[in-house]
């Protein structure tokens, strides 16, 4: 996304680079003021709650300015980047002279034509990701004789703010620029909510988004308009009021800011927890066949240079399970109060990496062979390790598996992924004493759990599904004679 501040200068703004995003960590800067960018160079890396993303210019130009350092978090939509596309760092010595109102007509001049390109999609190219939308405010056109545009505004304004104007009547050109009378000033509660936070009064703050809306950038150029009018005394107290927040013991605690994919992985968790009646069933069960087949796919030709593991054939058994028990690969729609039956398996794979749990999934994977299976499981986890797993390979998923086994646990009660209603958590396969063919002898063992959405998996079908898992595990044959 990129506006015009100058008639030369573009400011590049934080683009949603996961479909649903509100906001992204600025990791690294790869240019500095002054430097020379080409359309498509990468200017920077930034971290969402999904994964690590680098963002390229849509245009040629000079650096201006960098608008935040490294380390900072950014709201989708906020100017990142400012870049000169005009070939020189000043302006024509001429335009000085210009009188105040031919400014305004320039800018006036200057806008349609960037609105022009956005009008085909609704919102600017940026390489990478979504944009910002133009206007998030589209209206049905209304029944009835033609309203002048500035009636029209002010009806805009007061229906948003609760309230409908019985008489309107003509306003005057200033009041385009900022409401007037008793009406409320015209902004989305998340700008309240700022505006509130940051002591600036929404009735001082001139808007500049579509229908008179007061945006997130307009609060914060009332608030650093703000600053040069503080008296001194404010800002000498200042550093008086930074040790407050020090009130622990620093050699003796640590305080990680929460950010990034630990955020989302913290705020999905309880959305997920106290949205979905989790009901967690657990089983043990002989796996010792399952081991040994493992060992000779490893030496068959088919799988040859593919990583072939138990979780390969956990991971098919779970398929199975889910052709002979289809409702139980469904997720719950609130709005629609509908049950929506998936008729593909988008399988999830729980993987822990340096920033952080991320689940990517591998799509269609119900219509993989096995030896498809193992290569993009493979993939999805030399990617994550990598930190290069894409938010796309993230999005869909419909059921999950965490192997909780690898760090030598031998259960765990899985919290489900939002939007899936089940999960399977795999336990450490060890060998135990188990009654084999009325013996007691040492077997390899392990135990699954499997929680799911009681909302629209019951006890029984929940029971089925394990149980097949189960029964797959104790006797691998049945891949071939249940699928």
């Amino acid at each position: 996304m990129t506006t015009m501040t100058e008639a030369s200068v573009r400011e590049f703004k934080m683009p949603d680079v996961g479909e649903g995003l509100t906001e992204a960590e600025i990791l690294k800067w790869y240019v500095q003021p002054g430097d020379t960018v080409t359309d498509g160079q990468v200017v920077c890396e930034v971290e969402t709650a999904k994964a690590a993303v680098e963002l390229p210019i849509p245009y040629d130009g000079v650096v201006r300015d960098l608008h935040f350092p490294e380390g900072t978090t950014v709201d989708v939509g906020t100017a990142i980047i400012s870049v000169d596309v005009g070939g020189g760092s000043a302006a024509p010595e001429p335009a000085a002279e210009q009188p105040a109102a031919a400014q305004p007509a320039a800018a006036a001049q200057a806008a349609p034509a960037e609105e022009a390109k956005a009008a085909g999609s609704g919102r600017q190219p940026v390489l990478v990701g979504y944009g910002v939308a133009t206007s998030s405010t589209r209206r049905r056109p209304r029944k009835g004789p033609e309203v002048p545009v500035q009636q029209a505004s002010t009806a805009i304004q007061t229906e948003l703010n609760g309230h409908a104007q019985t008489a309107p009547e003509p306003a005057p050109a200033a009041a385009r620029s900022a409401p007037a009378g008793p009406d409320r000033p015209l902004a989305k509660p998340p700008v309240r909510k700022l505006a509130k936070d940051l002591g600036v009064d929404l009735t001082t703050v001139v808007p500049t988004g579509p229908d008179g809306i007061i945006t997130r950038e307009d609060v914060h150029a009332a608030v650093a308009a703000a600053v040069p009018a503080a008296p001194e005394p404010s800002v000498a107290s200042a550093p008086a009021a930074a040790p407050a927040p020090a009130s622990y013991d620093t050699a003796r605690e640590t305080r990680i800011p929460v950010k990034g994919v630990r955020k989302a992985t913290a705020a999905a968790m309880v959305g997920s927890a106290f949205t979905a009646p989790h009901v967690t069933e657990f089983v043990t069960v002989d796996v010792t066949r399952t081991m040994k087949l493992v060992e000779e796919l490893k030496a068959d030709k088919e799988f040859a240079g593919l990583r072939v593991n138990p979780l390969l054939l956990i991971a098919k058994a779970l398929l199975v399970a889910i052709r002979r028990n289809p409702d139980v690969n469904a997720s719950w729609d609130e709005a629609a109060q509908e049950i929506v039956v998936k008729h593909y398996v988008n399988l999830g794979i729980a993987a822990a990496t340096p920033r952080g749990l991320i689940v990517p999934n591998i799509k269609d994977a119900h219509a993989k062979t096995l030896p498809q299976l193992a290569e993009s499981l493979g993939e999805l986890v030399s990617t994550a390790r990598d930190g290069k797993t894409s938010p796309a390979a993230m999005q869909g998923g419909t059921v999950t598996i965490t192997n909780v086994g690898v760090f030598g646990v031998d259960t765990g009660t899985p919290i489900l992924n939002p939007g899936e209603s089940a999960i399977l958590a795999v336990g450490a396969i060890k060998p135990q004493p188990w009654v084999h063919k009325g013996k007691v002898k040492p077997r390899q063992v392990t135990t699954l759990a499997l929680s799911f959405d009681h909302r629209l998996v019951d006890g029984e079908l929940g029971s089925k599904v394990l149980a097949d898992v189960a029964a797959i595990l104790e006797q691998p044959k049945r891949l071939i004679t249940w699928a």
